[in-house]
């Protein structure tokens, strides 16, 4: 005689269309490729991306009326905020919110190959590491009483992802003069 065993829910193909989508956008968002690959989340940085693609789906599949870009762009933040002790500025939440209830639209089409070309991209920047520059806010516009001076600043991204062909940065000595590098191509 067999048990009955309790079952789970089958997620439908628009869901599974759908998280992939989501994970492979959110994998291709520099703000959170610098903070799961400097582990601004802690040691569970990429668990807490994946916790933030789910609950995107989530939502898509529950809320009445379906989500849109204002409610996408500040779940985004306000995970940014929470889970990694970053807040953006930069307004690449909005756009990564765009894109997500666009994905929404295509997995409940059917979209495979569309889905797969985000599957793609988000592959192609595996292991490659985002430029940032840190940039020091105004720290008495920001301070609490009881905040230290010693908090740390989230860096401003810097666009494409750094390479073997940029510049390195320049060197500058203890009392702020900028060093003259050397070229090392044969020049004498």
């Amino acid at each position: 005689m067999a048990t009955a065993t309790p079952s789970t829910p089958v997620p439908s193909q628009t869901s599974l269309l759908f998280a992939r989508a989501v994970i492979s956008r959110l994998a291709l968002w520099p703000a959170m490729r610098v903070a799961v690959d400097n582990q601004w989340g802690g040691p569970d940085s990429a668990a807490k991306r994946t916790w933030l693609a789910s609950l995107l789906v989530d939502a898509f599949e529950t809320e009445d009326p379906t989500p849109d870009a204002e409610y996408v762009a500040l779940a985004l933040l306000q995970a940014m905020e929470d889970e990694f002790d970053a807040v953006l500025e930069d307004g690449s939440a909005d756009a990564v919110a765009r894109d997500v209830v666009q994905l929404w639209g295509a997995a409940a089409a059917g979209n495979v190959q569309e889905i797969a070309s985000w599957e793609a991209r988000a592959e192609g920047v595996r292991g490659k590491k985002v430029q940032v520059e840190i940039v020091q806010g105004d720290e008495e516009e920001w301070e609490d009483e009881g905040e230290s001076e010693s908090d740390d600043e989230a860096p401003q991204l810097v666009g494409q992802p750094a390479s073997s062909s940029t510049k390195p940065e320049p060197v500058v000595d203890e009392d702020g003069f900028t060093l003259v590098q050397s070229k090392g191509k044969g020049r004498r």
